[in-house]
C-alpha cells in the first residue's frame, strides 16, 4: 500500500531496541483505521486508508522533529457492512473490529505507552472508535484519543448539499485522490446519487438528526456512490489535505501535551 508517512515517523520501522528506548512518558502512538470497500465505480476500494495515509503524513510531517509521535501500521478493514453486496468490499464485524483495536491497545499498554490516538477515515468506525477510546481508557489506563482524518477542517468550496449529503465517493474524497493519486481515479466514470435533499422537510434523517434511520447504500445508489464527485479537481484536493493536515497536526500536538489535571 503506497504511504506517505515519513520514515521516521513510521513506527513498524523501529527495531524493538529503539522501542525500549523511546521515553514512554512522552511519546504518542497514533492508530489509523479506515476500510477495504467499494467506492463507486471511479474510486478504488483502498480510498479511506489511502486518504488517511495521505492526510497523516501531511500531518505529521508538520510536526516539531523534537515530538516523539508515531504512526502505527493501519487497521485497514472496518465495519463496512453499510456496503453489503458490492464486490470487493471487506466487511469486519463490530465485534471484531472491537476486539482488534482492544488487542492492539493492551499491546501499546504493555509496551509501556501512556497516549494512543484513533485516527480515522471511514464512517462507519466511527461510532465504534468513540466506545473503544472509552474502554481502552478504562482497562489499561491509556489517555485515549479519537479524532477523524478530516480533523473538523471545512471543505471551503463545497455547495452546502453535497457539504451535508456528501457521504462517499463524492467530491471530496475524489478531490484528495485526484491530488494524491490520480493514476487510481477513472475521471470518466463519475455517478451521480444522495440520499437526501437539501430542501426535503422530515423529522427522519440518514445522520446527525433528531431521529435517524439506518440505511445501506444499495438502498440508495446502484453504482455506490452518495454524492456528486463531478466538480472534484486535484487543485481543490490540495487545499482540502493541507487543511486537514494542519487541523490534524494542531490536534496531535494538543493530545501530546495534555495532562489530566482532575483530581479526585
Amino acid at each position: 500500500m503506497k504511504t506517505w508517512i515519513p520514515d521516521e515517523r513510521n513506527f513498524a520501522y523501529l527495531n524493538w531496541k529503539q522501542v525500549e528506548a523511546l521515553p514512554k512518558d512522552k511519546a504518542m502512538l497514533v492508530l489509523p483505521t479506515a476500510a477495504i470497500e467499494q467506492h463507486g465505480h471511479h474510486l478504488p476500494l483502498a480510498t479511506d486508508t489511502l486518504i488517511n495515509n495521505a492526510l497523516l503524513g501531511r500531518a505529521l510531517a508538520l510536526l516539531p522533529a523534537e515530538m516523539l509521535i508515531y504512526a502505527l501500521p493501519p487497521v485497514c478493514y472496518g465495519k463496512s457492512n453499510e456496503h453489503i453486496g458490492f464486490p470487493g468490499t471487506m466487511a469486519m464485524s463490530a465485534t471484531t473490529y472491537m476486539s482488534v483495536l482492544r488487542d492492539i491497545g493492551a499491546s501499546v499498554a504493555a509496551a509501556g505507552f501512556k497516549k494512543l490516538v484513533l485516527y480515522n477515515s471511514h464512517g462507519g468506525n466511527t461510532a465504534l472508535n468513540d466506545v473503544m477510546a472509552r474502554d481502552l481508557r478504562a482497562e489499561f489506563g491509556l489517555r485515549t484519543f479519537h479524532m477523524g482524518a478530516g480533523a473538523g477542517a471545512k471543505a471551503e468550496g463545497l455547495n452546502a448539499q453535497e457539504a451535508k449529503y456528501g457521504f462517499h465517493a463524492g467530491e471530496w474524497e475524489t478531490a484528495v485522490l485526484l491530488r494524491a493519486t490520480p493514476e487510481l481515479v477513472d475521471t470518466n466514470a463519475y455517478t451521480v446519487n444522495y440520499i437526501a435533499r437539501l430542501e426535503d422537510e422530515s423529522v427522519l434523517s440518514p445522520e446527525n438528526g433528531a431521529v435517524n434511520f439506518a440505511w445501506l447504500t444499495r438502498d440508495i445508489a446502484a453504482s455506490g456512490v452518495m454524492g456528486d464527485p463531478r466538480p472534484a479537481s486535484a487543485e481543490n484536493g490540495e487545499r482540502w489535505i493541507s487543511a486537514a493536515a494542519a487541523k490534524a497536526a494542531a490536534a496531535f500536538e494538543a493530545a501530546y501535551h495534555y495532562e489530566n489535571h482532575y483530581k479526585p
